[in-house]
Formats: C-alpha cells, sequence, structure tokens
C-alpha cells in the first residue's frame, strides 16, 4: 500500500481525469451531488468559496496496492481501506470522492477531498507526507498487505494525467544522475527529455532552499517525485559524480605517464640493441671512445629507468 498525496487549485482538472474512462468506479462520496462528473465539480467548488484565500482547495490521494493483495481488495475492502486512511490522516467533516481504477496490474483508488472542510476552514497538511508513510506502514501492518517494491515496476505507459508525468520525470532524472557530474550537465541533461528546473530560494538570498520539476502542465516537488530528489540529496549525488569521475581521470592520466616512462626505457635498451647488431653486420668495431661514451648513455639511461617517478593527485 502507497500513498501519494497531490495538492491543486484546480477541482475540474483533478476529478474529470478520476471519472474518467469506463474502468473508473465510485465507491464511496460524502457531500457532493453524483449526478454526473460537472455536478460533482460544482459541488466540491462551492464548498471552496467558504475559504476563499486558501489557493490550493483540492486534495487528491492515490492509494495503490500491490499486485498481489489483488485477490482480497473487493471493492468493500478497498472502500474500507480508504476511509480508515481518511480518518487516521485528519480528512474529516468534509467533502469527499473515493474511485476505484482497473488501469492497471496493481489495484488502486484515487481519494478526492475537499481541503476546506463544512465549517470553512482547511484540513491540516502539517507534516502530512510522514504521517502517509507512518497511516500506509501501520494499515499494511494491521491488515498484513504486501509491502511494495518500490517505483520500477510501475507501468508508466498505463498512467494517466499527473500520475503519470511524474512517473516520467522520476525514471529521467534516475537516468541523468548516472551520468551526470554537475548542475549545468545535469539540467541539459533534462532539458532533452523536456523537463525544466525551478529552485526556490530562500528569501532574498542567493542560497537555494528547493527544487521542483516541471514537464507540460505538471510541476512537482523534487521530494514528491522521491525522497532522494531533493535538492540537497541531489547535490550530495551530484558532488559524489564529480569526485568520482576525478579520481578516474588522476588514475588514467597516472596510468599514462608510468606507461609512457617505461615506453622511453625500452626505446633507449632497444637503441643500444639495434646499433650493436648493426655493427656486427657490417663488422664495425666501435672506438674506444665511443665505447666509453655508449657505456656512460648506457648507465644514464638505466638510472632514469629505475628512478621511482612521483605521483600526482590525491594520497589515499
Amino acid at each position: 500500500m502507497i500513498g501519494k498525496i497531490v495538492k491543486g487549485r484546480s477541482f475540474k482538472g483533478c476529478i474529470s481525469y478520476v471519472l474518467d474512462g469506463k474502468e473508473a468506479k465510485i465507491l464511496a462520496s460524502e457531500g457532493v451531488l453524483e449526478t454526473d462528473t460537472k455536478s460533482i465539480i460544482n459541488s466540491f467548488y462551492m464548498q471552496s468559496l467558504l475559504n476563499p484565500k486558501l489557493s490550493k482547495c483540492v486534495g487528491h490521494i492515490p492509494l495503490s496496492f500491490s499486485p498481489n493483495d489483488k485477490e482480497r481488495m473487493t471493492d468493500h475492502f478497498m472502500e474500507q481501506l480508504a476511509k480508515e486512511y481518511m480518518q487516521v490522516m485528519g480528512i474529516k467533516n468534509t467533502q469527499y470522492l473515493i474511485v476505484r481504477h482497473s488501469n492497471t496490474s496493481h489495484p488502486h483508488c484515487h481519494i478526492v477531498f475537499n481541503r476546506v472542510d463544512y465549517n470553512g476552514k482547511t484540513i491540516s497538511d502539517k507534516n502530512d507526507r510522514y504521517r502517509n508513510e507512518k497511516v500506509c506502514k501501520k494499515l499494511k501492518d494491521k491488515y498484513n498487505l504486501t509491502y511494495g517494491t518500490g517505483k520500477e515496476n510501475v507501468n508508466v505507459q498505463k498512467l494517466k494525467g499527473a500520475e503519470q508525468t511524474k512517473y516520467e520525470i522520476y525514471h529521467a532524472i534516475k537516468g541523468a544522475l548516472l551520468k551526470t557530474k554537475n548542475w549545468q550537465h545535469f539540467e541539459d541533461t533534462l532539458k532533452q527529455k523536456e523537463i525544466s528546473i525551478e529552485y526556490k530560494y530562500k528569501g532574498q538570498t542567493d542560497e537555494i532552499q528547493g527544487i521542483s520539476f516541471r514537464k507540460g502542465e505538471y510541476s512537482f516537488k523534487g521530494s514528491d517525485v522521491d525522497r532522494k530528489f531533493s535538492y540537497s540529496k541531489l547535490n550530495a549525488i551530484l558532488n559524489d559524480n564529480n569526485h568520482v569521475q576525478e579520481q578516474q581521470r588522476i588514475k588514467v592520466s597516472t596510468e599514462a605517464k608510468n606507461t609512457g616512462s617505461s615506453f622511453s626505457g625500452s626505446v633507449l635498451s632497444g637503441t643500444a640493441d639495434i646499433a650493436s647488431a648493426v655493427g656486427s653486420l657490417f663488422d664495425i668495431q666501435p672506438s674506444s671512445n665511443d665505447a666509453n661514451e655508449a657505456e656512460e648513455l648506457r648507465q644514464q639511461a638505466l638510472k632514469k629507468k629505475k628512478k621511482p617517478k612521483r605521483r600526482k593527485g590525491i594520497s589515499w
């Protein structure tokens, strides 16, 4: 069981997505007129006017379950889990809609709720992502549900709208981190996937406090895409990549220098051998002065060959 918290401004876009398709099935609702999609949207919109200052009044939480639990996921059980989840998360005294989708291999439903309650007060989102993880774990343990294996097994092609875009961004970031070593290269790599980066700064300073990723009409905080994709964690990964690549560059450079030194010694030795062979071939005998000079050159070459090279770079 995995819950994903999304907050937005448009009930029309969210509800149209949730109710789109023949596989969408309303499991439960409260405080909305279910005549048609337009009536449901208007119901949510009218209540949001009780608190016009709240810009993001749309609460949207997809709840996904493992394919291993598919046989147990009857409509009744899924509705029960969704309502219990909302109760513990403090989503009370407000309109909601629980819709089941059957377009993926894993059972899942969508909870849409009004963050403006019946009294015009705001449903708190304080520490909601931390509470979401805690509640999901609690329900998995309570009902012995299967723990998920992460985002890698999600079929992105079967998703739609914001959920599909979020997974596309996730895979693009993960791929980019494998081959980039600084922020500029990272940004350029994501641009090729039509993903842009938006930074959040601390006050009026140049200190970066957060990061968001945008593709098309959708934008997500880095930590919403994945907990490992906050600005601080991404910065640490890119710094590590840079450090590793710099060490590899130093290693290659050092090995190349060592190979060159060995090659020079071999050339000197080989040159002396060739000269000796040529002299023998033409029966040429070197003079004593030539022999002394040759011996001196040979000794100098041997000294250079034995002298250890000083390595440059990082000392371990």
